[in-house]
């Protein structure tokens, strides 16, 4: 598939010969789905936690005897049924991470390409360099691109005055090759890849 490829400033810079194996994909939503979920679990901090029965401060000693009270047979003031004690089989620290083949991950990276491209909010661009790091610029030509909520991903290495520049607009984030992941393409409305980042994505995925 043909798409154009514009500058920064908005002017055209010709057209580029998108591998379909990567853009022209029909989008799976199931596919999508467990790569995402795949990403949010490995994310999670997995640090919750209760205090159990052997957790909780209180006396060891028998809060009353056996038989003859008329009452239910308890020995500790730690056991869950009593208020403050101990929760029982409740969370501890663990990992959320399941496993994921990496062909699948990649075919995963392949679907969202392509359902960017489908959607119509798939761009190009030459190179995503600056002279200067100025947000103020890189505002403007955001503002006169239509751009709101995007992802750029850059070649092997982003350009440092880009990112710089980038650092302080809210929804505009800035990714290498490398970096690029399905939740990040999905979360945003439009996809900017420059043609370095085309051509790494290609060598990477294939």
């Amino acid at each position: 598939m043909k798409l154009d490829v514009i500058k920064l400033d908005g002017g055209t810079a010709g057209s580029i010969e998108l591998d379909e194996a990567l853009f022209g994909l029909e989008p799976r939503a199931d596919i999508l789905h467990r790569v995402v979920r795949w990403q949010r679990a490995k994310a999670q901090a997995g640090t919750h936690s209760v205090l159990g029965k052997s957790d909780v401060s209180y006396s060891t000693k028998k809060i009353y005897r056996q038989k003859g009270t008329g009452g239910a047979r308890h020995g500790s003031k730690k056991a869950p049924i009593f208020r403050h004690g101990g929760v029982y089989k409740g969370p501890t620290p663990r990992s959320h991470a399941h496993d994921l083949t990496k062909k699948f991950r990649a075919l995963g990276l392949r679907h969202a390409l392509s359902a960017k491209a489908k959607s119509g909010s798939l761009v190009v661009i030459e190179a995503a360099d600056m002279a200067e790091a100025k947000t103020a610029l890189l505002a403007k030509a955001a503002k006169e691109l239509g751009w709101k909520k995007v992802l750029v991903i850059d070649g092997a290495s982003v350009n440092e005055n880009f990112a710089l520049a980038a650092r302080n607009l809210d929804g505009i984030d800035v990714l290498p090759t490398m970096g690029a992941n399905v939740y990040d393409i999905l979360k945003r409305d439009t996809l900017v890849i420059t043609k370095a980042g085309v051509e790494a994505l290609e060598a990477r995925l294939k």
